[in-house]
């Protein structure tokens, strides 16, 4: 709240967060309490010391507003946590119905105004803890980046809003919210989600760019402005705090463009070039999700993995699919408009974006 208060001049009145099963498992609930922290709310124990129950903290003890959080639950949270979702829940609605000044209350402040805006009832109104239907499992953003099929960040948006939308309801079961879901985005400020593991970074997988920059888009795409994106480095002992542009930063120097990194992971031949294929899509998935790749990025990649005839070579050997897929995964971002390339540079990408193609041909010929 700090941070953001700073950047943005004032304190921020709803945060979008991205909560996980394993995550949380592994953190003993941060990003639960994370939520209940934002909301001026607490748990509280039954007389064998487990968590039951939640309470509002009085904002004379809170000493801010209490700040409205917009939950986005992965499928295993929504199954494995299925008390702890009804706490967040609890803990909203006890906010949404607290007689406090709308000033220091944003999420009452934010229900009131969905009542009015949509004709729904305070319930509805209130929901907040979104997830996917029973049965079904992610947001769909990251097959989408991945398959090139996207015609404008629109549909990314719409996929997420579409798979993403469920909220829990008082009686504990799910149920489509879609426009009170949309409603309360608008609201947003910014978005976080914890990372809890260098070893799986957020170029490593696909599922994040699908989760914080699907959120992120959607905010992007309703309130006509980008959010703050915000994520916090479980491991670092300071500055555990970050924007996504500098985890992005970070995490390109530390791994895809790290020598020590990239050379360990061409040693494995086949499965080496796939892996360093991965992470340039996905760090292209954080162009089309959230603008969070600046241009020497790709600059560095392409010099490094296809400039180099040597480098080229080597990986072509081993993996002229996933070569080409590096090559057609700048291109692409160059044709959307998350990179400005050189004309140069461009020519010399499709020659040997073309040659690698060619290559393929032969082998399946």
């Amino acid at each position: 709240l700090e941070q953001l208060t700073a950047a943005q001049g004032q304190l921020p009145e709803t945060v979008a967060m991205v909560l996980w099963g394993t995550d949380n498992l592994k953190s003993d609930g941060e990003g639960i309490a994370q939520c209940l922290e934002l909301l001026g709310a607490a748990p509280v124990e039954d007389e064998l010391g487990n968590i039951a129950d939640v309470k509002l903290i009085p904002l004379n003890e809170l000493g801010r507003p209490r700040i409205d959080v917009v939950m986005t639950l992965s499928g295993i949270f929504r199954d494995i946590f299925h008390h702890q979702a009804g706490l967040l829940d609890k803990a909203v609605r006890l906010a949404a119905v607290a007689d406090e000044p709308l000033e220091l209350n944003f999420v009452r402040k934010h229900t009131q105004a969905s009542v009015a805006s949509l004709g729904v009832d305070l319930a509805e109104a209130a929901s907040r803890v979104f997830s996917n239907a029973p049965g079904s499992y992610g947001a769909n953003v990251n097959h989408l980046v991945e398959s090139s099929t996207w015609e404008d960040d629109a549909q990314l948006s719409d996929a997420f809003l579409t798979r993403k939308s469920f909220a829990y309801t008082p009686g504990g079961s799910w149920r489509g919210a879609r426009a009170v879901m949309e409603h309360t985005l608008t609201t947003v400020d910014a978005t976080f989600q914890n990372i809890d593991s260098f070893e799986l970074g957020i170029s490593d997988v696909d599922h994040y760019y699908e989760y914080l920059g699907g959120v992120a888009k959607s905010v992007e795409k309703l309130r006509g402005q980008r959010p703050a994106v915000m994520v916090a480095d479980a491991l670092a002992l300071n500055d555990r705090l970050s924007s996504l542009d500098q985890m992005v930063r970070l995490e390109t120097r530390a791994k895809l463009l790290n020598p020590k990194w990239h050379d360990a992971m061409l040693n494995h031949g086949y499965e080496g070039v796939r892996e360093i294929e991965i992470r340039v899509s996905n760090t292209y998935g954080w162009s089309a999700t959230a603008d969070a790749v600046e241009g020497w990025v790709y600059d560095d990649i392409a010099t490094t993995f296809l400039l180099d005839e040597a480098m080229r070579a080597r990986m072509a050997e081993a993996n002229a699919h996933a070569t080409a897929g590096i090559a057609r995964r700048l291109l692409e971002a160059e044709a959307r408009g998350f990179w400005d390339a050189s004309d140069e540079l461009l020519d010399e990408l499709r020659e040997i974006y073309g040659n690698l193609e060619d290559q393929l041909e032969g082998i399946f010929a």
